[in-house]
Order: structure tokens, then C-alpha cells, then sequence
């Protein structure tokens, strides 16, 4: 027997010590609710964890996005159900100043009354904003830029397309001219486009109105370049602009993050309203401050008719922005609903990796704690081993 290293007891101890340290990892899982609760625990494993956490903060994140994109689009669509609720009060007054038994004093108090209405539309579309931003002067909506090799450069484009997405890439025309018929006096629109058809569908057709030249396809796609920004005076026919590139980049529409990884994300394209976008402009007036504005022309018989005909184009024209600000948001609740699935079944991954299973770990800390009991009174016996030296030594 041996009194100066008590082996026994030295090996107790560090079995104690032992069972002593699962008896604390174990009421650290068992407080904390977590299996992980520091890098030692599981090294792998919190790293994948914490990648999950992540995704799972910009699910959170972009779930919120999309609802706000949805509200944007409520925003725009009840200030244009009001614009198209005055538009049929604009109809209901053509066809009556239309009429050939109204007198000329009778126009002119409807056409006092349009011009209000006409006011109106261009003040909701300027003032309509959510967020501080407005929505419906075109800020949002799919812009280009053109470049011509004649004096005017850089002509403002609007570029949108109701049932396809517009390709972002440069469109050619070697020639654009403009001219009437000298039979029926319509205009016509003749175009020379570069290689490969410009850049366009094979099947563009042109057409020229209130010195918009309107480009369109019958898969949807729709271009307008507004001639008047070009220095040329349309209503001096015919004219001709040489050498157009067009570059449809699609800056402004607004991109909405509606997902937790870069690239996810979903563009809205908001047309701008305008009486010049409906076709509405056909009457310059002053307004009760003196400014001079745009109005829609109806004080005769024949503007009367000619504006039903503007008025239905421009109905139809806001009942197509609606109902595709409508498919966005539809898109935009099934991205709400998809992401709602994803972070569900990420949320059980991550919960699988990091949370603790409260009957699981009882049983370890039960086994640990009578362990340790154990190791504690094994640790007094061995202490004792040597105090038996004593009995030889008398």
C-alpha cells in the first residue's frame, strides 16, 4: 500500500470532474432550450445554422418587402379606379356635347366641367405617392434613351409592354419618317430598320398620333418615342429622323427584393398617367390661376366625337395598366405565400440543428447527476484507502 500518490483516488476525481462538467452542459441545454450552445458543441453544425439563420432573417425580410409591394400597388390602383371613374363622367359629357341639339352656350359649360375633370386626372396622377415617392408620374415605369446622328440627341422613350417583358437591349432604325396620305389624309409611318430588324419583332408596325410615333407587335410589345422632344415640329409634315438607337435598359422600373438571396427579385413597371399618355391633350386652356394646361376638347360637334373615340382609348388604357398591376399583385401574394412555406420548413431545419429535445437531454442530465453522486462518494472511500497505512504502523 502506497501513502504518498493516492492513484484511486486521483482517477475518482477525474471521473467526478468529468460527470460533473455533463451535469453543467447539461443544465446549460436544459436553461437555454438550445443543443448548441457554443462553437464546441457542434463545429459543423453552427455553421450550417447559422446560414439557415440568416435565410431565415431575409425570408422574414422579403416577406415583408413583397407586403409592402402590395400595398404600392393597392395605392396605385385606387387612385386610377378614381381616374377611370372620372374618365366615364368625360364619356357621359362627349356624347352629350356630341349631340347636335346642344347650343354653343351648353358646350361651353360642359366643357367647363371637363376641363375640372381633366384637372383632377392630372392631380391625382402627380400627387398619388406611398412612402414619400410618387407613382404614377412614371418613376417606376420601363424607360430607354435615344441617340440620333442628327442634331437632336438623347430623345426621352417610353418603353412598356402589358403582356411581355421588353427586352433590355438596343433597337436600330436607319430611317423614321412621317408622312399623310394624300388620298385618305391619315398619317403613315414608313421605317428602314437596321440588321437583323433592328433589334425588333419581325412583325412591328408603326403608327403616328399626337406626335407620338407608337412602335407595336402582336406578342405585346410596345414602344413610344415622343417625337416633340426631338426639336421637330410634327404638325410640319412630312419629316424624317436618321439613325435612332434605341437603348432600352429598363432603368426605373421598381425592383422589389422578394427574396433572401441577390438576384431575387421582382420589377414593377408603373406606366406614367398623363392626359398626354391617354391622348387626352387636344385643348390648350388657362386654369383659375392663369396657368396655361392641356384639356380634352369638346366646345364643338365634331371635337365632341373625336374626343369619345380619345376617351374610349383612354379607358382602355387605364383598365390595361390595372389589370397588370393586378397580375403583380397576384404574383406578389403567391410570393408571400411560397415564402411563408420556405421559412416554415427552414425554421424546422434550423430548430433540428440548434434546439435541445427537453426529454433527451433530462435523461442525460438524470444519468449524469446520479454519476456524479457516485463519483463523490467513491471519491470519499478512496480518501480514506490510505488512513488503513495507520493499523500496520501500530
Amino acid at each position: 500500500m502506497r501513502i504518498n500518490y493516492n492513484v484511486a483516488a486521483m482517477i475518482t476525481n477525474n471521473n467526478l470532474a468529468n460527470n460533473d462538467s455533463a451535469v453543467a452542459k447539461s443544465l446549460q441545454r436544459l436553461s437555454s432550450g438550445l443543443k448548441i450552445n457554443s462553437a464546441k458543441d457542434n463545429p459543423a453544425g453552427l455553421a450550417m445554422a447559422k446560414r439557415m439563420n440568416a435565410q431565415l432573417m431575409g425570408l422574414s425580410m422579403a416577406n415583408q418587402n413583397a407586403s409592402d409591394g402590395v400595398s404600392i400597388i393597392e395605392t396605385a390602383d385606387g387612385a386610377m379606379s378614381e381616374i377611370s371613374e372620372m374618365l366615364q363622367r368625360m364619356n357621359e359629357l362627349a356624347m352629350k356635347a356630341a349631340n347636335g341639339v346642344e347650343s354653343d352656350s351648353d358646350r361651353e359649360v360642359i366643357q367647363d366641367e371637363v376641363k375640372q375633370l381633366t384637372a383632377e386626372i392630372t392631380r391625382v396622377a402627380d400627387s398619388t405617392e406611398f412612402n414619400g415617392q410618387r407613382l404614377l408620374n412614371g418613376e417606376f415605369s420601363l424607360k430607354g434613351y435615344v441617340d440620333a446622328s442628327t442634331a437632336t440627341a438623347n430623345i426621352n422613350v417610353k418603353v412598356y409592354s402589358y403582356s411581355s417583358e421588353v427586352e433590355k437591349k438596343v433597337y436600330e432604325i436607319d430611317k423614321l419618317e412621317v408622312d399623310t396620305d394624300p388620298v385618305t389624309g391619315e398619317y403613315k409611318v414608313e421605317m428602314k430598320l437596321g440588321t437583323n430588324n433592328g433589334g425588333f419583332p419581325k412583325d412591328v408596325t408603326a403608327s403616328f398620333k399626337d406626335n407620338l410615333v407608337t412602335l407595336k407587335a402582336v406578342n405585346g410589345f410596345e414602344m413610344t418615342l415622343d417625337v416633340s422632344k426631338c426639336g421637330i415640329d410634327a404638325n410640319n409634315l412630312p419629316f424624317a429622323i436618321d439613325d435612332l438607337k434605341l437603348d432600352a435598359t429598363g432603368i426605373g422600373a421598381m425592383r422589389l427584393q422578394v427574396g433572401a438571396n441577390e438576384g431575387q427579385v421582382l420589377e414593377i413597371n408603373i406606366p406614367k398617367i398623363s392626359l398626354r399618355e391617354m391622348g387626352l391633350e387636344t385643348k390648350f386652356v388657362k386654369n383659375e390661376n392663369g396657368q396655361e394646361i392641356w384639356t380634352l376638347d369638346v366646345s364643338t360637334e365634331d371635337a365632341a366625337t373625336e374626343a369619345i373615340d380619345r376617351i374610349e382609348g383612354a379607358i382602355h388604357f387605364i383598365s390595361g395598366v390595372r389589370g397588370q398591376l393586378g397580375a403583380y399583385q397576384n404574383r406578389l401574394e403567391s410570393t408571400i405565400n411560397s415564402l411563408d412555406i420556405t421559412s416554415e420548413n427552414m425554421t424546422g431545419a434550423y430548430s433540428r440543428i440548434m434546439d435541445v429535445d427537453m426529454a433527451e437531454e433530462m435523461t442525460n442530465y438524470t444519468t449524469a447527476q446520479v454519476m456524479t453522486q457516485a463519483a463523490t462518494s467513491m471519491l470519499a472511500q478512496a480518501n480514506e484507502r490510505p488512513s488503513q497505512v495507520l493499523q500496520l504502523l501500530q
